[in-house]
């Protein structure tokens, strides 16, 4: 795959997940556990940001496997390039979601927003890299 096409591929990938991010501005609660704990919990700040914290974790956790298997699928400039186009997503997830976290949307954004905003842009980049290893295996 061209760099200009792994670069195409990125760019469609931050733009649709800003697309996410922008479709979803109420906390997300798409996932299942994150949705039991938070309903479960005692409803302090201290509950729901265990509850973020451990949703972020199952994403990031699918998303590395993910990436080893499609990372490690690839050799020559495809591989070059996409670990270019994943440390420029790496960059993105850092800043994607930061403005829950400024303060400026009170503790519910920090405890609640902020993690569940995380993990929707990690779960879009597993989506992402599951598409690009099938294209790499050519399904």
């Amino acid at each position: 795959m061209s760099r200009r096409a792994v670069a195409a591929l990125a760019a469609v990938s931050v733009f649709a997940a800003g697309l996410a991010l922008a479709a979803g501005s109420a906390p997300a609660r798409a996932d299942d556990a994150y949705n039991r704990c938070i309903d479960e919990s005692d409803g302090t700040n201290a509950a729901w940001a265990a509850c973020g914290s451990d949703y972020v974790a199952r994403a990031d956790k699918a998303l590395n496997s993910t990436w080893k298997r499609v990372y490690g699928a690839t050799e020559g400039q495809t591989k070059t390039d996409l670990l270019a186009a994943q440390r420029a997503w790496i960059a993105f997830r850092e800043t994607a979601c930061a403005f829950y976290a400024n303060g400026d949307w009170g503790r519910e954004g920090e405890v609640l927003s902020y993690p569940a905003c995380v993990a929707r842009i990690i779960e879009a980049r597993s989506t992402d890299l599951e598409l690009y290893g099938d294209f790499f295996q050519g399904e």
